[in-house]
């Protein structure tokens, strides 16, 4: 696995990528995590095949996220199988056992989303941090929707203050222009983009990705990777 990301400095993770471009551009800017999205009504979706060959462009960094909703053990192995992920991301509404059960029977790290939209969501951040090792705090998708990608922000102040026992991103509407006031008002160690790097929907911008992790990290030159 790489190496984690070094202490005190904000962890960008770009998610929703579908090709060989887009991957070289998240290396040369400095992110720290890429998404490979396997939830078929994502515009962001890619098959086993597909991630195989990216994931193995990004071996010795990013770290390589597989994001799941509610998936069965099967899809998991088949995945797997073809694919090396370094985390298991879930962004269903998997309950703490059954994250705990996942992270136990596949041998990798697993990330849980939460949904935000009031402060009343906050309480499920000490219910999942003791089934999982680290937590993605997003903007609560509204009925029907998808369940993240949705370009959507919530009232980053809610999370100012509050104790998150885990390696934490926020997500949910970031963008190149806004993700230093989020950072600020969150308190967040890291951040996680989709939408707000792309030119149309589901279709990733290079130079969007290079501004959004030079903005995150307060204009910090891109972390060089061999």
């Amino acid at each position: 696995m790489p190496p984690a990301t070094a202490p005190g400095r904000i962890t960008v993770k770009i998610c929703g990528i579908r090709d060989a471009a887009t991957l070289t551009a998240c290396r040369q800017a400095g992110a720290d995590m890429v998404g490979f999205v396997f939830y078929p009504p994502s515009p962001r979706a890619v098959t086993a095949a597909e991630a195989a060959g990216l994931a193995r462009l990004a071996e010795g960094g990013p770290l390589r996220v597989g994001l799941f909703v509610d998936p069965e053990d099967g899809l998991l192995e088949a995945v797997l199988t073809q694919v090396p992920l370094d985390l298991l991301q879930l962004h269903g509404a998997e309950s703490p056992a059954r994250c705990a059960a996942i992270r136990a029977r596949f041998g990798l790290p697993v990330m849980k989303a939460i949904g935000i939209g009031a402060a009343e969501d906050l309480s499920a951040i000490a219910t999942y941090a003791p089934a999982v090792d680290r937590l993605l705090l997003d903007a609560k998708p509204a009925p029907g929707a998808l369940p993240g990608g949705n370009a959507q922000p919530f009232a980053w102040g809610l999370l100012q203050g509050v104790r998150v026992p885990r390696p934490w991103l926020l997500a949910g509407g970031l963008t190149p222009e806004n993700v230093a006031r989020a950072i600020a008002e969150a308190g967040a160690p890291g951040v996680d983009v989709s939408s707000g790097v792309e030119s149309a929907r589901g279709v990733k911008d290079a130079a969007l990705i290079r501004a959004f992790v030079a903005a995150a990290r307060g204009g910090e030159p891109p972390a060089k990777r061999g």
